[in-house]
Parts: C-alpha cells; sequence; structure tokens
C-alpha cells in the first residue's frame, strides 16, 4: 500500500509539474522539452521523441525528443485513414501488442522505430483528432513496462497533447486576427480613397476652391494632434474635413461659381448645404460616428449666430469646432473669385478679432500652437506646407500667433473642447 501511495503522490506531482509547465511557458520549443523530460524521467525512460502531426500535409515530424537528436526535422508518411487508426486507439502501445490497425502503422515504420531503438508508442488525442505522438525507448532499468507505468504515461501524454494543441489554437488565432486586421486595413484604405474621390468632387464642382476640402481635412488633422486628440480621432476628424461640404452636392452650379458676392437668395441657396451634407452622411455606416454632425455645425459659432440650427458654446460637437476653424482659414488664405487671398496678417488678425464669437479659443490656440512650432522648426511645415501659395515674411506673423495665444490660451484652458 505504501508503495502504491508513493506512485500515486509520484504520478500527482508529475502532473501538477507538467500542468505548470504548460500554463506558464510562452515559448512553445522551451514547453515541449520541459514538458516531454518530465514525462521521460516519470518512470525514467532513456530516450524518446514527440512527432506532431501535420494536417496538411499528412505526415508526423520529429519536433523535439532526447537521446535521439538524429531524429529530429524526421518526417513519417502516415496519411488520413492512419491517422484516423491512431486518434481511435486512445491507448499506449507497444511493438508486441499493437492492434490490427496500429501494426499496419508500426510494420511501415518498423525501421525507423528499430533504429532508434522505439519500445513504445503513445497516440497524442484532443477531441478524437489525433495531434501527434509520443515514441518511447526501454526504460533505464531494462524492465518491461507496467500497467501503472503505461497509466503514468499516458495521463502525462494527455497534458502534452493538451499543450500542442493550445499552441495550434493560439497559432490559428494569431493568424486570423492578422488576416481581419489586413482585410480591416485594407477596407480602411479603401473608404479613406473613396472618401478622398468624394472630396475632388465637391471641389471639381466649385471651380474656385479646387482642393478645398482636402486642405480643410489636412489642417483640421493638424490641429486635433496638437490638441492631443487619439489617432483614430485624428483620422475622423481628417475624413470630416474632407466631407464638410459634401452637401455643396446639391447647391445650384450658378450660385457655387457665382463670380460676384453673393445675394441674400445665393445666401440662402448656399446655407442650405451644411444640412444637406448632413442628410447625405448620416444613412452611411461610418467608422466614425461624429462626420454626418460634423458636415452639419461646421458653420455654427460659439455666440450662437451661426447657422444651420443656431448652436452655442459646448452645444457644437468638438469636432466641428475644429473643421470650422480649418474651413475659415482655407477660405481666407486662398484666392476667391470676389477677393484675392488675405496676407497671413491679415488672417491671424481675424482670427483674434473672433476668436471667442466665431472660433473656440481651445482650437485657434491649438492652431497657434501647431503653427509657431513648424515656424520655429520644431515641427514638420504641414500647415505651412498646405497653404495654396507660399508667404514670406513669416516673422512678421509671430508676434500675431504670440499674442493670440497670450489673449486667449487662459480660456482656451479653461474651456472643454474636447
Amino acid at each position: 500500500m505504501e508503495t502504491e501511495n508513493q506512485r500515486l503522490l509520484h504520478t500527482f506531482a508529475a502532473l501538477a509539474d507538467l500542468g505548470q509547465e504548460i500554463a506558464n511557458t510562452s515559448d512553445f520549443e522551451e514547453m515541449l522539452r520541459s514538458s516531454f523530460h518530465l514525462l521521460l524521467g516519470s518512470v525514467a525512460i532513456r530516450r524518446g521523441a514527440i512527432a506532431q502531426h501535420d494536417r496538411q500535409r499528412d505526415t508526423l515530424r520529429i519536433i523535439s525528443g532526447r537521446g535521439l537528436e538524429q531524429t529530429r526535422g524526421i518526417e513519417i508518411n502516415i496519411g488520413r485513414a492512419r491517422a484516423r487508426e491512431l486518434a481511435s486507439l486512445g491507448a499506449s502501445l507497444t511493438l508486441a501488442n499493437a492492434t490490427a490497425e496500429a501494426s499496419r502503422f508500426m510494420d511501415e515504420n518498423r525501421e525507423l522505430f528499430a533504429a532508434a531503438e522505439i519500445q513504445l508508442l503513445l497516440p497524442l488525442v484532443v477531441h478524437d483528432r489525433l495531434i501527434g505522438v509520443v515514441l518511447l525507448g526501454e526504460k533505464a532499468s531494462g524492465e518491461k513496462f507496467t500497467e501503472e507505468d503505461l497509466d503514468t504515461l499516458s495521463a502525462l501524454a494527455r497534458h502534452i497533447a493538451v499543450g500542442i494543441n493550445s499552441h495550434h489554437l493560439l497559432g490559428e488565432v494569431k493568424r486570423k486576427a492578422e488576416e481581419n486586421q489586413h482585410l480591416y486595413d485594407g477596407l480602411r484604405t479603401i473608404y479613406k480613397e473613396t472618401v478622398r474621390a468624394f472630396a475632388a468632387a465637391i471641389d471639381i464642382k466649385d471651380r474656385y476652391t479646387q482642393g478645398h476640402s482636402v486642405r480643410v481635412g489636412k489642417y483640421s488633422e493638424v490641429i486635433a494632434r496638437e490638441m492631443g486628440w487619439t489617432e483614430d480621432e485624428v483620422e475622423g476628424i481628417t475624413i470630416a474635413g474632407y466631407l464638410h461640404d459634401i452637401g455643396k452636392l446639391i447647391v445650384d452650379l450658378s450660385v457655387i461659381n457665382s463670380p460676384d458676392r453673393f445675394s441674400a437668395k445665393d445666401s440662402a441657396e448656399m446655407s442650405k448645404h451644411p444640412a444637406a451634407g448632413y442628410e447625405i452622411l448620416a444613412p452611411i455606416s461610418h467608422p466614425y460616428a461624429d462626420i454626418p454632425l460634423m458636415a452639419r455645425y461646421h458653420h455654427e459659432r460659439i455666440d450662437g449666430g451661426g447657422y444651420p440650427d443656431g448652436l452655442k458654446g459646448d452645444q457644437i460637437p468638438p469636432g466641428a469646432r475644429i473643421v470650422t476653424v480649418a474651413d475659415s482659414f482655407d477660405a481666407m488664405t486662398t484666392d476667391r473669385p470676389y477677393r484675392k487671398k488675405l496676407p497671413l496678417e491679415d488672417v491671424l488678425i481675424d482670427f483674434r478679432a473672433n476668436t471667442g464669437t466665431q472660433f473656440d479659443p481651445a482650437v485657434v490656440c491649438a492652431f497657434c500652437r501647431a503653427f509657431l512650432k513648424e515656424i520655429e522648426g520644431k515641427k514638420e511645415r504641414r500647415l505651412l506646407n498646405l497653404l495654396h501659395r507660399n508667404y514670406d515674411n513669416l516673422e512678421n506673423v509671430t508676434p500675431l500667433l504670440n499674442q493670440l495665444l497670450t489673449d486667449f490660451d487662459d480660456s482656451a484652458m479653461a474651456a472643454t473642447s474636447h
């Protein structure tokens, strides 16, 4: 009884060690090596190997072993039918006690097993599927394997089978995740290219503002980054900038391309485009939920004097407040039919006069900070390179940028703009 208890305790200890090894080791090769050494040590076996079943190639490939280094990497052709036969056995096999089904496998590979002095084969099976086999040599004592030895080895082998299968499953999940990520990235690329095509279509309709939508998207991106938005949020605001004027597609062409300042009637017609943009974009399932709202509200004002809904302050979505600044900056720094582009000094004077009424102070300050960093060479020249024509004498606008920050940075910090 004492010997039996000791054997049971030894088996439980080996199973516990093996379970911990499989659970804690992320390195597959190390897990196999350590687990196999535990199995060999459980009944003092000299040599052995683990062969993994490759279902695609219908082979058993030796992937780990001890005392049989010359067999590592050897592949044994097995076939689907033979794999099913081995999986159905569910017990250890010796060359002497093999069933009729297993005997065919043993006979087909007798030369290899004899050269490696293999005495015992343990199928590794999970959910009736062959995972591989354990090939074992004789015990160090030279004694025959007892029923208790075979029970112990079979229990340990089942743990190793689970470890190999788990590795397979994790690998498959990783592969599927990579495929899905690749598909997702492809869809996002298609989406962004489609959006840019829409932006080009919007701007082509208006011969005076070609490139406007793309520039507004990129200005919005720079501002959002300066405000600390996440990458996904920055991508969303860029898309919103591209699409903010999509409602112009329903505006009469003669109004859009009028060479004169708008009449009251023309202004009423043009003022329909934010709401129309929302109606166009709302039914679309965008990756970024607020894009339709940014199109609708990019002509709202902080003081409530904008359109179409007369929102004020924090009622206006943060993204729309960014697009408003980007849209106005591009409008003032490009030629229009009724006026030439404004000098940068005049643009910044306009910003200073209308911050807190038309523009959100936090957004204007973020714009100014980004602009200063580019002028000072601390940041890539994105705002400056996007300007329709190169501006000279940038040192002249630095005091104005600093003055804007002095005047509005405190209120910008206090404002809840994002």
